[in-house]
């Protein structure tokens, strides 16, 4: 069965992350992953402000990456049986198909494109991109690993009019085939010298044709996998509680595994260009996740949380929990983080003039407790005498500059 997500991965049951339906199914590679973060990040890019992007601003045929993997429905003439406005080559040679579909009906059952097309009334029910994956066989009778994301498009009058699909997948073998090629790709990868220059970190764009070598990593991978979660975030129309503890929770996640790659951390850091920061550790990793250019105001509330879970020594995975039984939630982490952080206020210097001779005795009446400062105001009388006129006992800051000036 598959699993549907507004662009996440599968949690458990009861987490308060939990944003999808359906039930868990195993994981599709990294390759699979990328090509849908990919394809999600270029919808981001045609957004410009808008709720969603413009269709005349989407060309499939022109994407290298993942248009020979995607699909274009265009709901104008109705939502029952959208036409098929686009196929890239990759699906359809998937499907076997010898001729030009033009309607969701004409799609070959048990095709992958027809595991695509069966989502796409969530598009048009929750108005965000859905990310979905699963396994099942196909019509050759192999087990097929897919992954895939659905995203809207605008049209005429700004509501969904169509729906983008990028899918990508892996066909299963037999297990002595299997084994057979595991044996001869750890063959090769030994023979394969390492690379001495690292490669850019983010190889996301639709033009994208290698994965940088800096991605291949376990750290890079949950980098990745942070990076998708912190996107939905970023999409004006996923802006909910559990996408942001989601992400959250993947980039507290991603800090925790920093611990053991410190070597790798470092070069991701030098590769997106930013900086270490020693009095906020955690601003490099909300930034890596988030992007460099996010809020920073929101940047230093998620930086906070995230030192206050290492502080807390929050396990991997458990995140979400522990902001959701914090009280206020993440505004309740940051300030206890704020509050921890906070110097402690100064001892309060002993009376500076407690100790000064008296150079005269008056006696008025001013409200003020025995050894409290009190500041006379005078008049000089004209036979030099001095004529008090008032005395001041609730200013604080000219209490302390008059005390000064005696110094």
């Amino acid at each position: 069965m598959d699993t549907v997500r507004g662009l996440e991965g599968v949690t458990p049951p009861n987490d308060p992350t939990e944003g999808g339906v359906g039930e868990a199914t195993p994981v599709v590679g990294t390759d699979e992953r990328r090509m849908h973060v990919r394809a999600y990040n270029h919808w981001v890019s045609l957004l410009k402000g808008r709720g969603y992007p413009q269709i005349a601003d989407l060309q499939p045929e022109g994407i290298a990456d993942f248009g020979p993997h995607s699909v274009l429905l265009d709901f104008s003439e109705g939502i029952e049986d959208p036409r098929v406005q686009y196929l890239g080559a990759a699906l359809r040679d998937e499907c076997g198909l010898d001729h030009a579909i033009g309607r969701i009906s004409e799609v070959p059952a048990r095709s992958l494109l027809s595991r695509l097309t069966d989502h796409y009334l969530q598009i048009i029910a929750n108005k965000a991109p859905i990310g979905f994956e699963a396994e099942f066989v196909g019509t050759r009778g192999h087990t097929m690993m897919y992954r895939g994301i659905l995203m809207p498009f605008a049209g005429p009058d700004d509501s969904i009019g169509y729906i983008y699909g990028v899918i990508n997948w892996k066909e299963l073998v037999d297990g002595q085939t299997q084994a057979k090629l595991d044996a001869e790709l750890e063959a090769a990868r030994r023979d394969v010298p390492r690379a001495t220059v690292p490669a850019p970190v983010w190889a996301d764009g639709p033009s994208a044709e290698y994965v940088p070598a800096a991605l291949a990593s376990a750290l890079a991978d949950q980098l990745l996998q942070a990076r998708e979660s912190a996107a939905a975030v970023r999409a004006a129309d996923t802006r909910s509680r559990a996408a942001l503890y989601r992400a959250l929770g993947r980039a507290h996640d991603f800090a925790l595994a920093t611990n053991d790659d410190a070597d790798g951390y470092a070069r991701l850091l030098v590769e997106a260009g930013i900086a270490v920061q020693a009095r906020a550790p955690m601003t490099p990793v909300v930034k890596l996740v988030f992007g460099a250019d996010y809020d920073k105001t929101r940047v230093t509330e998620f930086a906070a949380v995230l030192a206050h879970a290492a502080r807390h020594a929050v396990p991997a995975g458990g995140l979400a929990t522990f902001i959701d039984g914090y009280d206020g939630g993440i505004k309740g982490v940051v300030q206890a983080e704020r509050a921890v952080r906070k110097p402690a206020p100064k001892p309060r210097r002993a009376d500076p003039i407690a100790d000064r001779p008296s150079i005269a005795r008056v006696g008025i009446e001013t409200g003020a407790a025995a050894g409290e400062v009190v500041v006379l105001v005078a008049r000089v009388a004209a036979d030099g005498a001095l004529d008090v006129v008032g005395a001041v006992t609730n200013d604080a800051a000219l209490r302390d500059r008059a005390i000064r000036a005696l110094a």
